[in-house]
């Protein structure tokens, strides 16, 4: 017989997250999908690169890559169960990932484009520009109806012959999660074409396995929202093979050769071939004591996911029983009986704005994308957060 206790949901972890909570007790911060607090864990970590670097000076970099790194990718390969962690490289944002796949694609005609109108800014703000002067060909797919949106992917695929794919798993201004992202990348990945997943709102907050796609489908995300790490820790995985010599490229990208002949431009033949240059290693120190920390709390993606999704149904039970201005379940972008969801709820309204400005000002953390306020959950919240945030959001609506 088996001894393992099961999770009872939601959690209460919020004593990991004093630091963070304590600063403002009565902030109610409901934007995990945005800026997410970090465990107390991490300002331990923080201390400890500048430690390091008083101790270590110029080498630090050999402990950066050496352990930091290394561990950082160990424990993205296990959480998204890529094959290998070599694969992975860093980058202080996504947007360094973005310019450097841009910079891979071909010179002799203009390059096409197939993504989607729900991008996020760091890919549509660079690809729209771009396309202003015609240097590439950008053809966006609606994402509404979600439905059919991975059919009408693939079916602009199929018309257009893409030099790139790139959408994301779970959508920023939505939360629309796509169902099966093997399912798409086998209709649209081929050899002589990148195919891109960004995977921000997905990593740490959805299971995700990609062992079937790894060999053809580059994937990056960071420790902004979910990894709970802030920022300048991002992260793509690089499928062998694709894009060997991007044009947009930093010294780091053959830093293991540069003792070497300098006789031509090298590149590392694993994911260091997209790295960039010198870098504040802070984000990684976080990122590490992020995942030791879950890693000792036992805590899988799937336990976080059913976390999120109890508190989530905690409020969703809240607002349907009382609906409170905005908030209610006839103004979810996704509905609430759509499993195909990420980490937060999307609620549009003409009012969006003037509602978040006035929970701003009553000290409740939401935030907005034009019309449409995502209220977010997290690993720092539980039962009784949610619980205050219905009772404060009646008094205040």
């Amino acid at each position: 017989m088996s001894n393992t206790v099961m999770p009872v949901f939601p959690l209460d972890l919020t004593a990991d997250f004093s630091r963070f909570r304590n600063a403002d007790p009565g902030r109610l911060h409901f934007a995990a999908h945005s800026h997410a607090y970090w465990p107390d864990a991490t300002r331990d970590a923080q201390i400890q690169l500048w430690d390091d670097t008083a101790r270590l000076v110029d080498e630090k970099w050999t402990r950066v890559l050496g352990e930091v790194w290394p561990a950082v990718t160990r424990g993205i390969a296990q959480h998204l169960k890529l094959p290998d962690p070599a694969t992975l490289v860093s980058a202080v944002n996504t947007h360094e990932f973005v310019n450097r796949l841009i910079s891979a694609l071909p010179l002799d005609r203009t390059p096409v484009i197939v993504t989607t109108d729900g991008e996020f800014h760091s890919f549509k703000r660079q690809t729209e520009r771009l396309a202003e002067d015609g240097l590439i060909r950008l053809v966006p797919v609606p994402t509404e109806p979600f439905a059919t949106l991975p059919a009408r992917i693939v079916e602009a695929v199929s018309a257009h012959a893409p030099d790139m794919v790139f959408v994301s798993q779970v959508f920023f201004n939505s939360g629309y999660a796509l169902p099966d992202l093997d399912a798409l990348v086998d209709a649209v990945a081929a050899p002589d074409r990148l195919t891109v997943i960004d995977g921000y709102h997905a990593f740490l907050a959805l299971p995700v396995d990609l062992s079937h796609v790894a060999d053809r489908a580059f994937y990056l995300a960071g420790g902004y929202k979910y990894a709970m790490a802030g920022e300048g820790a991002c992260f793509m995985h690089c499928p062998p093979g694709f894009a060997p010599r991007p044009r947009n490229t930093g010294w780091y990208a053959s830093y293991a050769s540069l003792s070497g002949p300098q006789d031509r431009v090298r590149y590392a033949t694993d994911g260091q071939r997209f790295m960039g240059a010198t870098f504040d290693p802070s984000g990684l120190y976080r990122m590490r004591a992020t995942l030791n920390w879950m890693a000792g709390r036992g805590l899988d993606v799937a336990t976080i996911h059913a976390h999120v999704m109890a508190l989530q149904d905690i409020f969703l039970a809240g607002i349907s029983d009382q609906p409170i201005g905005l908030f209610d379940p006839a103004h979810l972008v996704v509905p609430a009986q759509e499993l195909s969801r990420g980490n937060f709820l999307t609620f549009d309204h003409p009012d969006a704005a003037a509602w978040q400005a006035r929970l701003k000002a009553n000290n409740i953390v939401v935030d907005v994308r034009d019309t449409r306020l995502r209220v977010g959950f997290g690993l720092y919240h539980n039962a009784d957060d949610v619980e205050r945030l219905l009772r404060r959001l009646r008094v205040d609506a």
